[in-house]
């Protein structure tokens, strides 16, 4: 091995060995007690596809699964106001850099601090009630209970999913957005072309690739939804809120069945890699 060879390799190894303890190990250990029954306290037990089976009988997995599936609702809307925010940032306007940094603050921020603040603005004395009060559409006696109804709690959770990530694909388009020449736009123009044709004629298709990036990105992300559910509701009310990934902690670290909970974590894997896997054949497709 030559010298520049063995350098890089030593440059190399200390990240090669985090990425092996802290993601390689807990993956191929998580795959494993998938099928053992494992509490913490005694040594794993092999038991096969019985914690799939306990799976398949279980209201709550299959509820948690059913509310994963409902989170993909903030893939559209991501998406479409993404891009809507990126065409505004894309102009020069006074005070653009500042709209910028304003929607993207909320991506930096830490989920602990993001929950406990949308908790507050849900609360029945919180912002969002009190506005409703003032603006006299709700009645005095009466609060809207954003975290408390099973019928509302999801998709109040859901709400905070999307304004956190929102900035992020707002970059992420804005940086397909000046990547696409400025001569192609102004072509169109001396044309005829009018904003919208010029949008969809041009900027869309320029964007397509990036397009497809971030629904894949934002598909995952939605399918792994945890951090927000457990920091504003962990699970309640009813289990209404309970997603696959909340249910694999709740069975590994409250119910000390990591078996079971593993097996949930794994089931939410292979339906990633499904989903990863029909993008990236929707991506190639559009490059032939």
């Amino acid at each position: 091995m030559k010298s520049s060879e063995r350098n890089a390799w030593l440059f190399l190894a200390p990240a090669l060995l985090l990425l092996a303890v802290f993601t390689f190990w807990p993956l191929l250990f998580g795959g494993f007690i998938a099928f053992t029954r494992y509490d913490l306290v005694s040594p794993p037990q092999w038991v096969g596809l019985d914690n799939f089976r306990d799976l398949l009988d279980d209201a709550v997995f299959w509820q948690a699964m059913a509310n994963s599936l409902k989170y993909l609702l903030v893939v559209p809307a991501i998406q479409l106001s993404g891009i809507a925010l990126a065409v505004l940032a894309n102009r020069s306007l006074p005070g653009i850099r500042l709209f910028r940094a304003a929607l993207y603050l909320p991506v930096v921020t830490t989920v602990s601090v993001v929950g406990i603040m949308w908790n507050w603005m849900y609360a029945d004395y919180g912002v969002l009630n009190s506005a409703l009060h003032w603006l006299k559409l709700l009645a005095a006696e009466r609060d809207i209970g954003f975290l408390s109804d099973d019928s509302l709690a999801l998709y109040s959770v859901m709400f905070v999913t999307w304004w956190r990530g929102l900035g992020y694909y707002m970059v992420l388009y804005l940086a397909g957005l000046q990547s696409i020449p400025a001569e192609m736009q102004e072509a169109a123009r001396l044309d005829g072309a009018n904003a919208w044709q010029r949008f969809w004629r041009i900027t869309v298709p320029m964007l397509k690739p990036t397009i497809l990036f971030c629904s894949l990105i934002s598909t995952l992300d939605a399918l792994k939804a945890f951090e927000e559910v457990l920091v504003m509701t962990r699970g309640a009310p009813l289990n209404s809120t309970y997603t696959v990934l909340y249910y694999a902690f709740h069975q590994g670290f409250n119910q000390l069945d990591f078996g079971r909970g593993a097996a949930a974590g794994l089931t939410l894997a292979l339906v990633c890699l499904l989903l990863a896997w029909l993008n990236f054949k929707l991506i190639r497709a559009d490059h032939r």
